[in-house]
């Protein structure tokens, strides 16, 4: 079975119902929606709709979030949990055939699958795992430097139409292995947003394969809200000194390593 969390924040709830249709599927026992904004219109359209269970909540961040709901999945017999944002659509069948990959490759903890813009643009989500001039400096450096860095940062040479075991997935879409976050554990509540994404991702990839999947497609209505507001700005950039600070600024030698590996698999 699938648990699904959704962490909500003053969400549109046209956004929010549209997510929900893509989740019509049997195999899914509850889908955890927790709200950041503890809003009563959320509650209020939650009510009474089977298979979700609302979650009020002061808002501590999105992985702090999410691990409320992958707390109550680790309690039921779910084998895998999806991490979703509202800003997500797809076919109920894309699920199916997740579970399906995941039973025939139980050395993955979790997989991505292709990912594209709602006009149908390519969303390069699978990444290398970042240096500070990918995240923080590129901001600052001119557009020739920072679209040369990109290119590799963001993988956009890959072939998309195959598999690859990639150390970074961007968190609007996280397919996993319900188990393997009793060994690894959950998001790190360090980080009120952004870098949790990476985190997890490096943490299951340690001792599991973390895949690209290309059989299947979703759209991501991505808002990417830090390059519009000056709050969203300070909040990215104060989250990724934190997560530096953890793994490393200029020395991270699992960071080299693994991003050497990938793009020599990559060629």
């Amino acid at each position: 079975m699938i648990t699904v969390s959704i962490v909500a924040y003053k969400t549109d709830l046209e956004e929010l119902q549209k997510c929900l249709s893509s989740l019509e599927n049997d195999k899914i026992s509850k889908i955890y929606i927790i709200d950041n904004s503890n809003s009563h219109y959320l509650a209020e359209f939650c009510c009474g709709k089977e298979k979700i269970k609302y979650i009020g909540s002061e808002n501590f961040g999105y992985g702090a979030g999410h691990n409320q709901g992958i707390r109550e999945a680790l309690q039921t017999k779910s084998k895998y949990h999806l991490v979703l944002n509202s800003d997500v659509y797809f076919e109920p069948t894309v699920l199916d055939k997740l579970v399906s990959y995941m039973d025939d490759h139980e050395d993955v903890a979790q997989v991505q699958p292709n990912i594209i813009y709602p006009d149908g643009t390519q969303q390069y989500t699978c990444r290398l795992l970042p240096t500070p001039a990918n995240l923080i400096f590129r901001r600052f450096l001119p557009k020739a430097m920072v679209k040369k860095m990109n290119y590799r940062y963001q993988l956009k040479f890959a072939d998309r139409t195959k598999e690859m075991n990639v150390p970074y997935h961007q968190g609007s879409f996280m397919f996993f292995r319900t188990q393997c976050f009793q060994e690894v554990g959950l998001f790190d509540e360090r980080f009120f947003m952004y870098p949790e994404d990476i985190d997890i991702t490096r943490r299951m990839h340690l001792k599991y394969k973390t895949m690209f999947w290309p059989g299947v497609t979703i759209v991501h209505a991505h808002r990417a809200a830090s390059y519009k507001s000056k709050k969203m700005l300070k909040i990215h950039m104060m989250n990724m000194i934190k997560y530096f600070n953890k793994w490393g600024w200029i020395f991270d030698k699992e960071r080299s390593a693994w991003n050497k590996q990938l793009l020599t698999e990559l060629g």
